[in-house]
This record gives C-alpha cells, structure tokens and sequence, in this order.
C-alpha cells in the first residue's frame, strides 16, 4: 500500500499543477507585462505537452524500467517547477510548462503500472482506490489553492513549493518501488507516436478553445476536435497494422475495460467534470456571489469527495461494483441535476446537502470506474491497458469544461440572450445531468459479476452463503 501511496503523491502533484495557476494568471500577466487573455496558454501548453506525451510512456517504462522512469519524470518535473518559478519571460515561462507537462505525461500511466505490477489482484480495490484522490481533489483546490498562494507570497511560490515534495517523492521512489522492465526490446514506432501526439494535441486544444466561448475560439476549436478525428482514425489503423506498435489497443476487445475507459467512462467523467467547472461561474457569474463565499460552498462540495473515500471500499465490497455503478451513477446524475436549484435564496442547509451529495456520489462513481477498468485485464496487457487508460481518462476530464462551456453556449442561444445568466447555468447542469444519466445504460451491459474478484463483493456472497448440507446415514 506504500506503494500506491507514493504514486497518489505523486499524481497529486501533477494534477494540482494543471489548475492551481488559474487564480494566478492576472498578476502573472502584470509580471511578464503581457495581456491577461494570453497567460491562458500558460495551462494549454501544459494540457497539451501531456496529451502528446503519454503515448510514449509504456515503451519507455519497458525500455528503461519503470522506476527509472517514474523517478526521472518527478525529477524533470520538479526541476521545470523551480523553471516555472524563475522565469524572467513569457517565452520562458511556456518553455517551462512544456516541460513540465512532458515530465507530468510520464507519471499518470508509469505510476498507475507500478501499482498494478506490484499488488495482487485481491489487494487492487484499496491500492487503485488511493490513485483516484488526486484527480478529485486537485481540480477543486488547485484555484482556490493559487489564489491563497498568490496572495500571501507571489505567484512563483505556485511553483517553488514543489521542490521539497519533488525531492522527498523521488526518495521514496527510489527506495520502495522496483525498477521492473519489459521483456522484449521492441523499436520505438514514431509514426504512430506522431499521429496520436498530433490526434491528441488537436483534441486537447480544441477542447480548450471551445471551454473559452468565444464565437472565433469556438469555430477554430470545432475545426480541430475534426482534424483530431481524422487523425486518430489515421493512428488507430496504424496501431492495428504496425508490427510492434506504441500503444495496443487490445484491451478493448474487453468488454470491462471497454465501458470503463470508452463508452460510458468518458462520458461519466465528461459530464461529472463539467460540475466543478459550472457550479464556481453559477455562483460569481449568475448570482454575484463573492470568491469567499463561492470558494466556502465549493469546500462542501470538495469535503464530501474527501469523506465518500472512507466509506467507498466497504459499499463496493458490500453491493458489488456493477450494481454500484449502475445506481450510485443514477444518484449522480440526479444530484450534479439537482444543482440547478442551489441560489442564494435556497435555505442553506438544504444547499449543502445538495452539494454534499453531488460531492459524495462524484467519488463514488470515479472509484468505481477505476476498479472495473482493470478488472479483467491480465498481468501481459497492464501496460499497454495502463497507457489506453490514461488517455481516455485525460480525455474524458478535459472534456468535462468543454461539455460545461457548449452546455452554457447553447442555452443562451436558445434564449437569444447577449449574456449568461442563472438561468442558463441550471440548464447546463440539468443537461450534464441527463448526459451523466446516458452512461448508466452503458454499465448495465456489464457482466453481473464484472470486478468481483478485485471488490471482494465474490468472496464476501461465498462467505455468506451457507454450507451444502452433506446426507445423513
């Protein structure tokens, strides 16, 4: 559990990264004396140095063992941190964030093979349990996080805090995780790396564009997610034809896997993520609200994800991770719904519950897509499936502020309105709701018994169920 423990840190870092800037950015702005709206590609850049480099991942985890590579990536990380903070300019300043972001692409599907290499399969619920924290809770503390940094000290600090946690994470690393290898040398495929980097780039900033809401953002951002289309049409049918292809798509072929990473996980995650992005914008942009106030009910929504933790092993364990995500996903949808009602004018108590419950079922229904995902996938596709499943999860996360932005856009053109108002923000949220719902029907095709033997819920009915009786005489 040491482990699985040292890579949640380690996720942690990365994600806290991608967001914690976004607070920050005006006061960067004034440092490098450029425009506010550019400091944006500050977080692009990083998104995009991640989604073009994790492809690359699983074959250098082989080549160089993984934690080699782990360690080196927490390394280059915390070096590109300390680079971040000492920027004197702009150029600089993205030069760092490209860097970092490439270090980050190495961490999410190396570390997540560590723990899948080093836990027997009885043990993955509580060690993948600790990898799904970080992607919770990182995207809600990361702004509030800045802002606090920013003001108490200077936006560099965003950047330098990381250099204690960086050196103590690759200590660690080095002394508890094996440095496993791949067994068969095979030779680095770069034009399948080329064609999914650049499928991947494409939808990472074309998502991006779009999250902006801008009239020209949204046509250039349309016109990319198309040429990623086109392209990763181009990378699969290279992965599926080359001899010794980047990434193997063969975990697909499992039907768990499968609804986990593509057709109901992406959308689950797509349509939950867009929550935390909403719920911020409805409270300052609809009702008014100040940052303080916003950033106290975002803190319930936050604690629930934290407390939902404790109790989440013992539910999937007790009721079975099907049975879970089909109904706990129901509830989930019901609840990021049921937003829609939260005003200034709702009792307080009542809005808490509601925000607590949308914060408790949000951490459920990510555990439970992170327990089926490697469910049926045997120890000679965890690699490769640790790579698929990295992808699709940054797609699916990033994916959640650009469902959020196009679920805003089109209720104020149905409207015909010139600005967002409350209104617009509660059919946003009634709609990712109903969006959330869709993937449901996806985790009833699950088999009934999909990820028993990593819940426990297997062992706890044979537990339960009475000896057969033996004849008499």
């Amino acid at each position: 559990m040491l482990t699985a423990l040292i890579v949640a840190c380690a996720f942690f870092m990365e994600n806290l990264d991608g967001t914690i800037i976004v607070t920050a950015l005006p006061q960067m702005a004034s440092s490098f004396h450029i425009d506010p709206a550019r400091m944006s590609l500050g977080v692009t850049a990083y998104m995009l140095a991640v989604a073009a480099g994790i492809t690359a991942s699983g074959w250098l985890a082989d080549r160089i063992g993984a934690r080699s590579l782990f360690c080196g990536a927490i390394g280059v990380f915390t070096i590109a941190s300390m680079l971040c903070g000492l920027a004197p300019t702009f150029p600089a300043f993205i030069a760092a964030r490209i860097l970092q972001g490439a270090a980050a692409a190495m961490m999410s599907p190396v570390g997540r093979l560590v723990v899948l290499r080093t836990s027997e399969k009885k043990d993955l619920l509580r060690a993948l349990s600790m990898l799904v924290w970080p992607a919770l809770f990182a995207p809600v503390l990361g702004p509030p996080l800045g802002g606090f940094i920013t003001g108490a000290a200077s936006w560099r600090w965003i950047f330098y805090v990381n250099l204690p946690f960086g050196l103590v994470g690759m200590a660690l690393v080095l002394a508890y995780i094996p440095n496993q290898k791949g067994a068969e040398k095979t030779p680095f495929d770069t034009v399948g790396f080329v064609l999914m980097a650049a499928a991947l780039a494409c939808l990472t900033y074309g998502l991006d564009l779009i999250g902006q809401r801008q009239g020209a953002s949204l046509t250039t951002g349309a016109v990319l997610l198309l040429v990623s289309g086109v392209v990763g049409f181009l990378a699969v049918r290279h992965v599926r034809a080359a001899p010794h292809p980047l990434v193997s798509l063969d975990a697909l072929k499992l039907r768990s896997f499968f609804v986990s990473c593509v057709s109901g996980g992406t959308v689950s995650r797509a349509a939950i993520s867009a929550t935390p992005f909403l719920l911020p914008l409805m409270f300052q942009v609809g009702y008014g609200l100040s940052p303080v106030r916003s950033g106290l009910l975002l803190l319930v929504y936050m604690a629930a994800n934290l407390v939902m933790k404790t109790i989440t092993n013992p539910i999937l364990t007790r009721f079975g991770i099907k049975a879970v995500l089909v109904w706990n996903g129901l509830i989930a949808s019901a609840f990021i719904a049921a937003c829609a009602l939260v005003s200034p004018t709702l009792p307080l108590g009542l809005t808490w519950l509601i925000l607590a419950f949308a914060g408790a079922s949000r951490s459920m229904q990510f555990t439970g897509l992170t327990m089926v995902t490697f469910a049926d996938v045997g120890p000679a596709q965890r690699q490769p499936a640790a790579v698929v499943s990295a992808l699709t999860q940054q797609i699916g996360m990033g994916g959640g502020v650009a469902v959020g932005a196009l679920l805003l856009t089109f209720s104020q053109r149905l409207r015909g309105a010139a600005t967002l108002t409350a209104q617009d923000f509660h059919a946003a949220l009634v709609l990712a709701g109903v969006l959330s719902g869709l993937a449901v029907l996806s985790y009833m095709t699950l088999a009934a018994d999909a990820g028993d033997e990593i819940s426990g819920h297997k062992r706890l009915q044979s537990a339960a169920s009475p000896a057969p009786k033996t004849p008499s005489g």
